[in-house]
Formats: C-alpha cells, structure tokens, sequence
C-alpha cells in the first residue's frame, strides 16, 4: 500500500473529524441538538482519533467524561497497532 494514499486518507478524516468535534463543542456552548458521541467515535475508529485527541485537551472538550474518552484511547491504540503492523517491515 502506497505510504501517500495512506498519509491523505488520514489527513482527511482527522479534518473531518475535527469538524465535527468543533461543532459539538460550539452545540454545547450553545445549547443546542449535539452530535452524538456514537457519530465522533466512529470518526476517531475510522482514523480521526488523533485530531480529537488534540483537540479534547486544546479546546477542553469532552476531556472530563470517561466513558467518552475511554473509546477514544482505545482508538488510538488501534490505530498504533495498526501502524506497526503496516510499517514494521
């Protein structure tokens, strides 16, 4: 698999993801209809997990709920092990 193919596909999905995560927060601060946490796991399992994970701390956003971020870090270790996986030749 082709290293760039790879590198774009997560450099959409974290923007996507981002977007999304953003506009929860500015729903929240706002206190309208949220996204629901099942649509931004979903995101972060697909591969936008590092750009929630760097926003949940920026922007201080759903960093206090554990059952939130429990998903999140599984995520990440996933997506690490994947990493390895793939680059470990």
């Amino acid at each position: 698999m082709n290293l760039t193919y790879i590198l774009a596909y997560l450099l959409i999905i974290n923007v996507l993801s981002a977007i999304f995560f953003i506009a929860d927060k500015i729903k929240a601060q706002q206190k309208k209809r949220r996204i629901p946490e099942k649509t931004l796991h979903i995101f972060e399992f697909l591969g936008g997990v590092f750009a929630n994970l760097i926003l949940m701390y920026t922007i201080r956003h759903k960093n206090q709920k554990t059952s939130y971020f429990s998903y999140t870090y599984l995520a990440l270790i996933i997506w690490l092990l994947i990493f390895y996986l793939i680059f470990k030749n």
